[in-house]
């Protein structure tokens, strides 16, 4: 019975007692670590907090003490009345939940045409060298090219309807989403290539199994950053003849010094923008688990 034991690994043949199992073992250490990156996660929140109401705080009192006109720099009190204002009774013949989703049906068309178009082109120009050698200098050309700068330009082919206001966002997210998904095809691993070709693989299915799935952590990455940018482009577009939007609710705002309403809306734009970042970062987490493993 002690030699079967012995074999089986179930006792020691000399002292008869069980052995510590390695995995039980490594588990501590495991949980350990887990605990210190939620504890850190925790304190990383917890001053974001304290940051945030410590701002909140000197704004205010910089209003309280007038240091500042209110016409510059209304109080947070105020501007979170303009807000149940604006929801309710409205402000430029809309209300905020109005303008805020003209502006995000903008945003997203301009988004999801550049995924269809910039995804497909960076893997594209990451395997093939005629096409990156096609494509590169036309990214890098109009890339560093501000959009208020072929404003005008857009306008005159487009005119100014809600077409001009997409393409003008779709230009400025397109190069960054292209580039970053070509930068994702270029650092899939050579070893898994050869694997897969070793196993028959074509080179669609190295396409469709290895390279898009490697690729796919930077083509998320490349999404975050691309919203941010079409958010920020987001106020030239509605400057194109537009009637509804938060951009558009802004700077009808600052013509009038409505500096309550600028306010607002810049506060607006922001939570929705970090809303998305964290719920893109929570999706990036989710669909690309094996990011950063070898």
């Amino acid at each position: 019975m002690t030699t079967a034991n012995t074999l089986t690994g179930n006792t020691d043949a000399r002292t008869g007692v069980a052995p510590a199992r390695p995995e039980a073992r490594a588990t501590q250490p495991g949980s350990g670590g887990a605990g210190r990156e939620r504890g850190a996660a925790s304190r990383s929140r917890a001053v974001s907090a304290v940051t945030v109401i410590v701002l909140v705080a000197i704004w205010s009192l910089a209003a309280a003490m007038h240091w500042v006109s209110p016409v510059f720099l209304p109080s947070p009190l105020a501007v979170l009345k303009k807000v149940v204002a604006v929801s309710t009774v409205g402000f430029s013949d809309a209300t905020l939940l109005q303008h805020t989703l003209a502006s995000l049906s903008r945003v997203f068309a301009a988004l999801g045409l550049a995924v269809l178009t910039a995804v497909p082109l960076g893997v594209l120009v990451g395997v093939n060298r005629t096409a990156q050698a096609i494509a590169d200098p036309l990214i890098e050309f109009y890339r560093p090219i501000p959009p208020l700068a072929y404003l005008p330009l857009i306008v005159i082919w487009c005119g100014i309807g809600e077409p001009s206001k997409i393409l003008l966002i779709w230009l400025a997210i397109f190069a960054p989403l292209t580039i970053a998904t070509r930068q994702g095809v270029s650092r899939v691993k050579a070893s898994r290539l050869r694997g897969a070709q070793a196993l028959g693989a074509t080179r669609w299915q190295l396409v469709r199994y290895v390279i898009v799935p490697s690729a796919a952590p930077d083509v998320l990455t490349g999404i975050r950053i691309s919203l941010g940018v079409g958010w920020s482009v987001l106020v030239a577009a509605e400057l194109i003849a537009a009637t509804r939007g938060l951009g558009f609710m802004i700077q009808s705002a600052a013509q009038f010094l409505v500096t309550d309403v600028v306010v607002m809306g810049i506060v607006v734009i922001a939570v929705i923008a970090a809303a998305f970042e964290w719920g893109l970062r929570r999706l990036q987490r989710t669909l690309v688990p094996w990011d950063g493993q070898a």
